[in-house]
């Protein structure tokens, strides 16, 4: 058994039983990742795929049985590696953050572009999810970091902390009717307009439909995105009042629209960052952690990941 076969049945579940992207994840053959998945089920006695000749259709009962341990040897092997680089005092690497659309794009760039420049030979990778993915890929090991408003807090085997509280904004064109009610726009007022917003588990939309059904009211919500631009873009084309993350609002950018402080009409929201329990953090990580939260502090997070 190496960790070459281990990487292998990693990689063909995560591609999607796809051996060809396998292999250019593994920078190998396919006829190479066929084989190291044959050798080790041979080594095992069990298959971990259903297959169809040569095609990997999904994974057998016990492959879903074999794969969590899989996964577990392969992340204690690179917290193993990445705990010696630690302790030799070498800051660099490679740092993977996880964040849905709206934390990637108007709130992270600027602490990435101060992360860079203390840490400049570290190599920065970000993926973008819904909050679920985000959570997702700190359990699975893809991302060191995660950084969302909804679902971090769900599960038990990621460590969350609160990063900051935001509210949402209503959007709309220049001499929209709303505009004349100023701060004492109301629900009611909302609610005879056609609504574009985020859609379910994105960016606080709980928190809007929440607001709306204990006030008995049934917004038409006519189309929805996960990117607050795409929101904005269609608001511009006068389809309806939009229902954005109040980080999402620039003035310059956004001069073509005219914005509207929602903070009364729906509950506030915070962003969690996560990261998973059983995962070595470099500490470089805490300093990424630390120049997007101040407070955040390499204590703080560790005493975190200690709580059960």
């Amino acid at each position: 058994m190496n960790f070459q076969q281990l990487r292998s049945v990693r990689e063909a579940v995560r591609c999607g039983y796809n051996l060809t992207e396998v292999a250019a994840v593994l920078h190998t053959s396919q006829p190479g990742v066929s084989r190291q998945v044959r050798e080790l089920e041979d080594e095992l006695g069990v298959e971990f795929f259903v297959r169809s000749g040569k095609r990997l259709l999904g994974l057998t009962t016990a492959g879903k049985s074999l794969l969590p341990m899989v996964e577990r040897l392969l992340q204690e092997a690179d917290n193993l590696r990445r705990a010696g680089q630690d302790l030799q005092g070498r800051e660099e690497g490679r740092l993977s953050i996880a964040a849905t659309h709206s934390q990637a794009r108007y709130v992270l760039p600027h602490v990435v572009k101060d992360f860079r420049a203390r840490y400049p030979r570290v190599s920065l990778h970000l993926h973008q999810g819904s909050p679920r993915q985000v959570a997702e890929m700190l359990l699975n090991g893809t991302a060191d970091i995660g950084v969302a408003t909804e679902a971090l807090a769900e599960y038990e085997t990621l460590a969350t902390l609160p990063c900051y509280r935001w509210s949402h904004s209503i959007v709309v064109p220049p001499g929209h009717p709303l505009l004349e009610l100023g701060p004492a726009v109301s629900l009611q007022d909302l609610v005879r307009h056609p609504i574009i917003t985020y859609e379910l588990g994105y960016t606080g939309r709980a928190h809007i439909d929440e607001a709306f059904a204990q006030a008995g009211l049934q917004p038409d919500v006519v189309l929805t995105a996960m990117d607050a631009d795409v929101i904005k873009t269609y608001v511009e084309l006068e389809m309806g009042v939009g229902i954005i993350a109040s980080v999402a609002w620039d003035d310059e950018r956004d001069a073509r629209l005219r914005v509207l402080d929602a903070g009364h009409l729906f509950h506030v929201n915070t962003t969690r960052l996560a990261v998973a329990r059983s995962h070595w953090l470099p500490g470089f990580a805490y300093g990424f952690i630390e120049t997007f939260v101040p407070t955040l502090t390499r204590e703080v997070v560790q005493q975190a990941l200690a709580d059960a």
